[in-house]
């Protein structure tokens, strides 16, 4: 039995979750879509170093991850060691970095919808590599996700979202995003290796040791030479503070973001986590089609909804799976 007020306590969690989570992310994005596409100074000049914003992201919430370890850590060892993340720090740092880099290619909504497929490469590997046999109703899922998003592709991009493009050009941007989702494939499975290995690993562990390698890794990358695009970021935005700004504010969002995460997780489950992420992306795009003008069309729209019915089945297979285990467990 539930004390009395704690359902409603814990609905108002739930809640400060899903506004914590929406509001960062969705700012992020907005952020994100402003760096890649938005013209700066007189001379309208466009930051072309997105993947200085990883490099930020990086340092921002190594920092932000070192300083909870202190706060909130009671000192008990037992966690996976920083350099464990040296070959997931590797994949963390070149998959986000594609998929930012393909906002120079495709737009914002194109994107998110692209990255929303994750499920893809994950049952082509599960089947190809690890002989996984998948449910019906799995495949159906997959089956809307991919005809969603591949519609979506092949439908014609409105003269407006093309000319806020660096270069548009649509296939470099897909592949970039799949390329993504392949990276933050192996990622997250070295991740969940770590976890298996060290089960007393704290979020904030993870969260440290991730961003720790890919600062160093995205540091090599980005001021590891004379001629390196670091150099050329930062003289950016000494130029453009106002480019400066909103770097800091996307990175901070981010680092805000993965809070709520951790939070949702921690109380709620991953699943919980997936379902609120999920309808973010949804809302990214409306918001983008609102506010950054970028139109879509019917067609469009029903491609978008096409991919979030998959997504959405997904999440009740998840959940009805997630029930019949809880029952055995009773039992």
């Amino acid at each position: 039995m539930e004390a009395p007020g704690a359902g409603l306590w814990r609905a108002l969690v739930l809640a400060f979750c899903v506004a914590g989570i929406w509001s960062a992310y969705i700012y992020q994005g907005v952020l994100q879509e402003t760096l890649s596409t938005k013209r700066f100074g007189p001379d309208g000049q466009r930051f072309e170093h997105l993947a200085f914003l990883n490099l930020a992201q990086n340092v921002i919430c190594l920092v932000w991850s070192y300083i909870m370890i202190k706060l909130w850590s009671s000192g008990s060892s037992g966690g996976a060691p920083w350099w464990t993340y040296w070959s997931a720090g590797i994949t963390n740092t070149i998959g986000p970095a594609m998929g930012i880099e393909a906002l120079k290619y495709i737009s914002y909504p194109a994107q998110v919808l692209a990255k929303s497929s994750k499920m893809i490469p994950v049952m082509l590997m599960g089947t190809l590599v690890y002989g996984i046999r998948y449910s019906f109703p799995e495949y159906i899922c997959s089956l809307l996700v991919a005809g969603g998003v591949s519609m979506f592709a092949l439908m014609k991009t409105s003269s407006k979202t093309i000319s806020k493009l660096a270069h548009p050009n649509a296939p470099l941007g897909y592949g970039l995003c799949f390329l993504n989702l392949a990276f933050d494939g192996f990622t997250n499975a070295t991740q969940d290796s770590i976890n298996t290995r060290y089960p007393k690993t704290s979020a904030w562990d993870i969260m440290l040791g991730m961003n720790l390698w890919g600062t160093i890794y995205n540091m090599i990358y980005m001021f590891g030479w004379p001629q390196a695009s670091g150099f050329e970021a930062v003289q950016f935005c000494k130029q453009h503070p106002e480019a400066a700004w909103d770097i800091f504010l996307y990175c901070l969002s981010g680092a805000v973001g993965q809070n709520f995460i951790f939070l949702t997780i921690s109380r709620f489950g991953s699943l919980a986590n997936t379902t609120i992420t999920t309808t973010r992306k949804f809302v990214s795009i409306v918001v983008s089609s609102l506010l950054s003008g970028n139109p879509l069309s019917t067609k469009q729209w029903s491609c978008v909804l096409m991919v979030f019915a998959g997504l959405s089945y997904q999440i009740f297979l998840k959940w009805k799976k997630l029930q019949k285990l809880q029952k055995k467990r009773k039992a």
